[in-house]
């Protein structure tokens, strides 16, 4: 499903820091294939804090948070950057995001849960700061975000 300018990884917090592996969204049909996906890849055991980076082409990232049977939550950086592309409509889905295929809406538009990296040290404001920032890759803003919360290595090893 996914075209091959998608990047995407999973963390996992654990006592020694944050562990990576890559992640194959290809067969990802519903929002819940994301969790799956994610679980399989780290090898998910149970109330694991995980998070799901995704970086399509240079148009837009998302960030999912898993954390055991809590509800997963999701920020994704442009809704109207998904276009017809369905891993972003997934993600669209996921945020609550209604694609209005229809409108000529220019600029950025942040959506989901911006608080979903707070208490791992990144404010809502900075998260909104760095998805608003013009010119800046998502492939950048991903490591901005892994070099705060502490996973910058294992980001930068998988890429």
């Amino acid at each position: 499903m996914p075209s091959s300018a998608v990047f995407a990884a999973a963390f996992v917090r654990t006592p020694d820091g944050w562990s990576g592996a890559e992640v194959d969204l290809g067969g990802a049909e519903i929002v819940d294939d994301l969790g799956d996906a994610v679980s399989e890849a780290l090898r998910l055991s149970g109330d694991e804090l995980a998070l799901l980076c995704v970086e399509v082409e240079d148009e837009w990232f998302a960030i999912a948070r898993y954390t055991g049977d809590v509800e997963a939550r999701v920020f994704l950086s442009d809704g109207n950057a998904i276009g017809p592309d369905p891993l972003g409509e997934l993600f669209a889905e996921f945020a609550g995001v209604v694609p209005d295929k229809e409108s000529t809406e220019l600029g950025v538009r942040p959506s989901g849960d911006i608080d979903l990296l707070g208490d791992l040290g990144m404010s809502p404001e900075e998260l909104l700061e760095l998805a608003m920032e013009e010119g800046t890759l998502p492939a950048d803003i991903l490591s901005v975000i892994a070099e705060k919360l502490g996973f910058a290595d294992e980001l930068d090893r998988l890429r």
